[in-house]
């Protein structure tokens, strides 16, 4: 392949060379354990502060409200797991259709054990109605968890008001802000947020770091437990060189902000209404909601994701598919089902996701390459007449 184009950003982003050079000197010279009494290990642990400070300035939070994880997973069930035994008295949470695996899967184990698990539904452009909240709120409420921003569609949350509501209730609010980190303006000072997740491996820096907001007097019971380390909110010996990876990147995001929503945001729409007027039979999930600068989630009626997938990538071409393999047979997400895509658009859903390092002319191959890709699944299709489309066995694997 003589080059590749990389459009999946929401799945993971090239770890920045500022990034990489700031870890070097950790897996050499400066290897002591943060923990450690003497000088060499005091000194390591000066970087971890510097680090925490870093992804604290991008969230708008205190240092000492940051704790480091090893992913965004980590975090979500971090939060998940918390308001279950903090609030022992409380078997209810909210949660909606359209989450990330990460509180999903957490949530229906919940549910197997005896809670009771409300998913608020989103309309056909991926919106939440907040009244549905105040509607699903009661007294046995533990938590409520709701994404600020869709991995799949890009849409974002109204996740401040979110969380005004539900402090009115006295029930601690989680957020999974993983794809949103870096991407939109954050403000946790005055925010009535009591945890938020992120994962670093999203914001240029390593796959298998992240970090959990706790606001300050919010209640909370550790996940990991045994050593002191973080305060004694999450146990097991720091992971020095991707925390510091992580504040670097965070440090980074933060002075790239403008540019995710005037750059990388005109080189979406670039893509995104070059498509439309290119292509005919397509639908723009989500155009009718604010969206993450970066994300375009497209709908090709008659055709197949996996499909255009696989071409693209013969061209070099990465994106991916809303798709996920259940029960032997390929199905739409659960994001596009729950936004009641019709069915002849929902199996051709793909997702381009850009970052600050995709440029105009990499947009302008998608643009050149993508019709006649679109044509050529199209003349071959046998499904033109509405069947539901039956495809390729694959998976379409989602890491956080």
């Amino acid at each position: 392949m003589d080059k590749i184009y990389y459009f999946d950003n929401n799945a993971t982003s090239r770890v920045a060379p500022e990034v990489t050079e700031e870890m070097r000197p950790f897996f050499g010279e400066l290897y002591g354990n943060p923990s450690s009494m003497h000088f060499f290990g005091g000194g390591v642990q000066g970087h971890l502060d510097l680090a925490r400070e870093r992804v604290a300035a991008l969230l708008g939070a205190s240092p000492e409200e940051i704790i480091f994880t090893s992913c965004g997973t980590e975090s979500d069930s971090t939060a998940l797991w918390s308001a279950a035994r903090a609030f022992p008295d409380k078997k209810h949470i909210i949660t909606t259709k359209v989450e990330h695996p990460a509180v999903m899967n957490v949530a229906k184990f919940l549910e197997s054990q005896g809670w009771r698990v409300t998913q608020l539904p989103v309309d056909e452009h991926g919106r939440l109605d907040l009244n549905d909240l105040k509607t699903a709120l009661t007294p046995d409420t533990a938590l409520v968890s709701m994404m600020w921003a869709n991995n799949e569609t890009g849409v974002i949350f109204p996740v401040e008001e979110a969380a005004r509501i539900t402090r009115a209730k006295g029930v601690l609010f989680h957020t999974d802000a993983v794809q949103a980190a870096g991407k939109v303006p954050i403000n946790l000072k005055d925010a009535k947020i009591d945890m938020l997740s992120i994962s670093g491996h999203k914001l240029h820096a390593p796959k298998g770091i992240g970090a959990f907001y706790l606001k300050k007097g919010s209640r909370f019971m550790p996940f990991m437990m045994g050593g002191h380390q973080e305060s004694g909110r999450r146990a097991g010996t720091e992971n020095v060189p991707y925390i510091v990876g992580l504040g670097k990147a965070a440090e980074l995001a933060a002075a790239n902000l403008k540019k995710e929503n005037t750059y990388v945001k005109g080189l979406r729409d670039r893509l995104e209404t070059g498509l439309a007027a290119a292509i005919k039979n397509i639908r723009i999930n989500g155009s009718g909601a604010e969206r993450l600068p970066n994300t375009v989630n497209i709908s090709f009626e008659y055709v197949e994701g996996e499909s255009i997938l696989i071409m693209l990538s013969e061209k070099g071409i990465c994106a991916s598919s809303g798709s996920a393999c259940t029960s032997g047979s390929l199905e739409p997400s659960h994001v596009i089902r729950s936004m009641s895509v019709p069915h002849t658009f929902a199996q051709g859903s793909i997702r381009f996701s850009l970052s600050v390092y995709n440029t105009g002319e990499e947009v302008d191959f998608v643009l050149k390459e993508m019709p006649a890709i679109i044509e050529r699944l199209r003349a071959i299709s046998p499904f033109a007449d509405g069947k539901p489309l039956f495809g390729i066995d694959a998976c379409q694997t989602h890491n956080h």
